[in-house]
């Protein structure tokens, strides 16, 4: 057996690396316009070379002062320093000139910054089902152990208002009697909203008919007897077993379908998700405009404290080591805003050209596209057009949509004219609206009426978007 040893070598491959710098600018491409925010924040709380300045300050100051001659007896600043400091005063003058470009200029004054900090700060945190529950709990007119009773109860309560546990559980584990854990839940039922605490939807349905005295009527039979039937849209079997008419149970099924099966849905729990459009389009004339929104960004330059810090030939080089190298953060921080803003810009422009239909008259205009067909054209990768548009919204005369609802594959009509899908959903939605309750069509009944209008989908294409829209099978749409 050979000998075996450790040792150290040098070898030289070829790899690819993302450099930090690089890897900070593809971030800065994807991220959303608020989180974006966040992240101009945290570096401006890490790097004090970096400064906001608001726009309705003097827009003709210098953000770094000009260069003077140094004193008798100083030492002038070496070449090197003299360079970058000639790089930060153009940097400044070029970053204040691209936000007073026409088509991206945004006025961003002080009292704009004030109005989003009194409407963030004025969002309020709706209360939850279970706040609502507690709170006529302690109304009730209920002994300690049965607000603890129910305390523990109203904890096992979904979102949607159902109990999710069982009180042969609760009972154990608090050492209460169950028909006492039963009585409480009883009490919690009948607080508001209507049908919470149910332990299933009969339950839930059936409490909500007691409510309305409805107890004994055939819409409590069906839901207690006929319920699985109803949900399968079986009428016909339903009017057999209960010897009424189809048409009877027909309504009865129309009014049951008011009744609600989530009690606790108007409490959700989910907060309310805000978005700002990265891009507004604005009609003028009979042409679109396209204006990259720089309201929420902030407008940063170099401070100039530092940079006489640099000037100053009492600055220990450790220090001057440190500025330098936060201000080339600065520097490319400033740069990879400018080039994101930029980019979607060109993006933007290009969608607008493309969709001009679909602005003009409307979804059934939408025209198909892909990311490659853009990156095309700009001369970029796809993958950039990919992160540009992720997570970002255009606001148009259509209204707001995510940028890559304008991105949709097509289909070629007879006449070999283009159709974007999301047109095709379109139609499709509006033939289900449109049909005959008693005969609803079927997905090769949506077939043959996209074929007579010259467009060849395939039904299982047709039953995936059905699906997609949220539209049930023709058997479960019938009406009798």
């Amino acid at each position: 057996m050979a000998n075996q040893f450790l040792s150290q070598t040098q070898q030289q491959r070829l790899s690819q690396v993302l450099a930090p710098q690089l890897r900070q600018s593809l971030h800065l491409l994807q991220v959303p316009i608020l989180e974006l925010q966040s992240v101009i924040q945290e570096e401006l709380q890490t790097n004090p070379t970096l400064e906001e300045r608001l726009t309705n300050q003097d827009p003709l100051a210098p953000a770094i002062e000009d260069e003077k001659p140094p004193k008798p007896g100083e030492e002038p600043p070496d070449e090197a320093f003299e360079q970058e400091f000639q790089v930060l005063a153009h940097l400044d003058d070029e970053w204040r000139d691209y936000f007073q470009m026409d088509h991206f200029n945004i006025p961003y004054t002080r009292d704009d910054a004030a109005r989003r900090e009194f409407f963030m700060n004025s969002i309020s945190q709706s209360e939850s089902l279970q706040e609502h529950l507690l709170r006529q709990l302690t109304l009730g007119d209920m002994s300690k152990e049965e607000v603890k009773i129910g305390e523990l109860l109203i904890g096992n309560i979904n979102d949607d208002g159902y109990f999710t546990s069982s009180t042969e559980e609760l009972a154990r584990s608090t050492g209460c009697e169950k028909e006492m854990v039963d009585e409480v839940l009883s009490v919690i039922q009948e607080f508001s909203p209507i049908g919470v605490g149910s332990r299933d939807l009969r339950e839930c349905l059936l409490l909500q008919l007691n409510r309305l005295g409805l107890s004994h009527s055939p819409a409590a039979i069906i839901i207690q007897d006929h319920l699985d039937r109803l949900a399968a849209k079986k009428l016909p079997d339903i009017a057999r077993a209960m010897k009424i008419p189809v048409e009877e149970v027909q309504s009865i099924a129309h009014f049951i379908a008011t009744l609600e099966p989530k009690p606790g849905r108007m409490f959700s729990a989910e907060t309310p998700t805000y978005v700002l459009p990265e891009v507004i389009v604005q009609k003028v004339n009979d042409d679109y405009i396209v204006i990259v929104n720089n309201d929420q960004i902030p407008h940063l330059h170099i401070s100039r404290h530092y940079r006489k810090l640099m000037e100053d030939t009492e600055t220990s080089t450790e220090t001057k080591k440190y500025i330098r190298e936060k201000i080339q953060s600065s520097k490319f921080l400033i740069n990879s805003i400018h080039q994101r803003q930029q980019t979607i810009y060109r993006i933007a422009t290009e969608i607008v050209r493309v969709q001009r239909p679909f602005l003009d008259h409307g979804i059934t205009h939408l025209s198909p596209l892909t990311m490659s067909e853009i990156a095309n054209v700009l001369g970029v990768h796809e993958t950039t057009v990919s992160r540009a548009i992720a997570n970002k919204y255009m606001q148009t005369p259509r209204g707001v949509f995510e940028m890559k609802y304008f991105f949709t594959p097509g289909f070629k009509n007879d006449a070999g004219a283009s159709i974007s899908n999301m047109t095709i959903k379109d139609t499709i939605e509006q033939m289900v609206r449109d049909e005959d309750p008693g005969h609803p069509l079927s997905d090769q009944d949506i077939v043959g009426l996209l074929k007579e209008n010259g467009l060849s989908v395939a039904r299982r294409t047709i039953a995936k978007y059905r699906d997609q829209l949220n539209i049930q099978p023709s058997h479960l749409r019938k009406s009798y």
